[in-house]
């Protein structure tokens, strides 16, 4: 069976485009791969973390993903930090990527912004982390959004440049497995920007937290413009918050955008977002009920994240000794 490597950052506030985006995906996923799910904590302090956040964020992201139905007895869930050898890989790797590559990567351009010489290594070799992460399990198939489809290219590079160097086939070609437009989260304040944890204000993202009365309230106060809804996706152009509660309720109802147009078309959005807002609170309410059950009481999600890194490292440990051997490190 292919085996698919996926980690979501612990920084705090998981949203709704987190869980479209991903989560959601990943349980779909579990019946047709072999999967590991890591909660990346090590990228996370590529940019300063309270300690004490950092924790609780890391329960958090894996309480969520149990909630969503994600089997940890079937697939393995776990913490990046606990299983050394992604660190390990990580250097290794660091000495074959090539500084031009993460020059052109935009992401650090992006979250650097003006302060470059200021920001953390770790933050310029992230990319390089990431490619240990995956080629770590020799994973087959990654789900990526848009955004991280570069760092893949940049994996596939790493694993061919080492194969050639050394002479081997060690390392597979990844894959990417990218889902559609539908679970492309915008913020509820601006159509033209991803739904983020990183946003000042609150209002522009649900957070899977949020108890039904304040998701109720985000989504009455989410921005729109003057016109019905649209009637088709021709209608889209210009209109980005439109587009974007209407991809919302696509996704969560499972059902095409066209579809939504079709029924809401011509409508005010002050109705579509009264059935916007049952159906969201009505979709999220078991997971976010587990959610909380599971974060008042954190010795389970503890003892799968436990047991999930010594999975993990029971199946990391030999790949990297193979990968010492290939390189030429003498073994104890």
């Amino acid at each position: 069976m292919d085996r698919i490597f996926s980690g979501v950052q612990p920084t705090g506030n998981l949203h709704l485009g987190n869980y479209l985006g991903a989560i959601r995906n990943w349980v779909r996923l579990q019946n047709d791969y072999e999967c590991i799910f890591c909660v990346v904590d090590m990228h996370a302090i590529t940019q300063w973390q309270d300690p004490a956040e950092l924790t609780a964020n890391t329960r958090e992201v894996a309480a969520a993903m149990i909630a969503a139905g994600i089997d940890a007895k079937k697939h393995i869930i776990f913490n990046q930090s606990q299983v050394p050898a992604h660190a390990e890989l990580a250097w290794i790797f660091n000495c074959v990527a090539r500084m031009g590559w993460l020059n052109r990567m935009t992401q650090f351009k992006e979250k650097a912004g003006k302060n470059r010489e200021n920001a953390s290594v770790g933050l310029y070799a992230y990319p390089v982390l990431m490619a240990a992460d995956i080629l770590l399990y020799k994973g087959t198939h990654v789900p990526v959004g848009e955004d991280q489809k570069q760092h893949l290219e940049l994996a596939r590079d790493i694993a061919q440049k080492f194969n050639n160097d050394f002479k081997t086939d060690l390392f597979p070609v990844v894959e990417p497995l990218i889902f559609g437009a539908a679970t492309r989260v915008m913020s509820l304040k601006d159509g033209t920007k991803k739904m983020s944890k990183s946003d000042p204000s609150d209002l522009s993202r649900i957070n899977m937290t949020d108890d039904a009365d304040q998701i109720a309230k985000k989504i009455r106060k989410a921005k729109t413009d003057p016109e019905p809804l649209p009637e088709s996706t021709k209608e889209f152009n210009g209109r980005p918050e439109a587009a974007n509660l209407i991809g919302i309720y696509a996704a969560l109802s499972d059902s095409s955008v066209e579809d939504v147009c079709a029924r809401f078309g011509g409508e005010p959005f002050s109705t579509f977002k009264q059935h916007l807002a049952d159906l969201a609170v009505s979709s999220l309410a078991p997971m976010q009920e587990e959610m909380r059950r599971l974060m008042q009481d954190t010795s389970h999600v503890d003892a799968v994240l436990a047991d999930g890194a010594a999975r993990a490292r029971a199946v990391a440990e030999p790949i990297l000794g193979e990968i010492k051997d290939v390189v030429g490190f003498l073994s104890p």
